[in-house]
């Protein structure tokens, strides 16, 4: 009897790709509770690199800035993502229209960010002819974000719509239900879940997107990825992994909660068919 023999090259691959990927984590973390300030000599464990960021006014500011960004653009991305999808999916749109569409759709998520940023530039210096509200800025920086979360919204949204039973929306027009109460009573509650994944995805967009941030931000408006981006330059210290480390576990924090909440509403489904 001859047994086949698994291929160890495909789980060398992916052990050394995990690998690749998290271990630089890893030691970002580790050097943050060292109580070395420079080098990579380990001499003893310690929380007061954590401490100091809680005393550390810059950052606080940092902080603040980053989830307010965070927080409006998200929601102004969803509003408008979702709105988007739904449009796009059930509007009969002709099939030039809804070429451009998909075209326009795409286009920010697969733009260089560096080209993104330097068009939002332009666009600024333009309509600062109009007003002086559009001087760099948190709110350059709401739009700029705004601008590339509502593709991947829309898109988060538009699978879920792939995937939505249309019958449970005509059974609500034949019982005679307008086509607002459809949308409050029976889409939005039916979408909730890329929804919610759609908004995790593009706050955590947000919170480390750098380069767009650069590009519009004001001298008040700086946010954690800019701080760091000028405290390397004078020198890597246990702060900045410290401060790097806080960024990963919300990242973790919030992916681990969308798929909570996606597969609760996945489970109620299932319990409702």
């Amino acid at each position: 009897m001859q047994f086949q023999r698994k291929p160890i090259l495909i789980p060398a691959v992916a052990l050394g790709t995990l690998a690749f990927l998290y271990i630089p984590l890893l030691a970002v973390a580790s050097f943050s509770v060292n109580n070395s300030r420079f080098g990579l000599t380990w001499h003893g464990f310690t929380w007061k690199w954590y401490l100091e960021l809680f005393q550390n006014e810059q950052i606080l500011e940092a902080v603040g800035n980053t989830l307010l960004l965070g927080l409006v653009s998200t929601a102004v991305a969803t509003v408008v993502g979702t709105a988007l999808a739904i449009g796009m999916s059930r509007f009969p749109w002709s099939k030039k229209t809804s070429a451009f569409f998909e075209f326009n759709l795409y286009m920010p998520v697969i733009t260089p960010e560096i080209v993104f940023a330097g068009a939002l530039v332009i666009a600024f210096a333009s309509l600062r002819y109009v007003s002086s509200a559009f001087e760099p800025g948190m709110l350059n920086m709401i739009i700029g974000h705004v601008t590339f979360q509502v593709a991947f919204v829309a898109l988060v949204v538009r699978s879920r719509l792939a995937a939505f039973n249309n019958e449970i929306e005509e059974a609500s027009h034949d019982l005679y239900a307008t086509n607002w109460y459809t949308l409050r009573k029976v889409i939005l509650p039916m979408l909730t879940p890329g929804i919610v994944s759609g908004a995790m995805l593009a706050f955590t967009l947000s919170l480390d997107d750098f380069i767009i941030s650069f590009f519009t931000a004001g001298p008040t408006s700086v946010t954690l990825p800019l701080y760091i981006y000028a405290e390397v330059h004078r020198g890597i210290t246990p702060k900045i992994h410290a401060l790097s480390t806080v960024g990963l576990l919300l990242t973790i924090v919030l992916v681990i909660a969308s798929q909570k909440i996606t597969n609760s509403f996945n489970e109620k489904e299932r319990d409702d068919a």
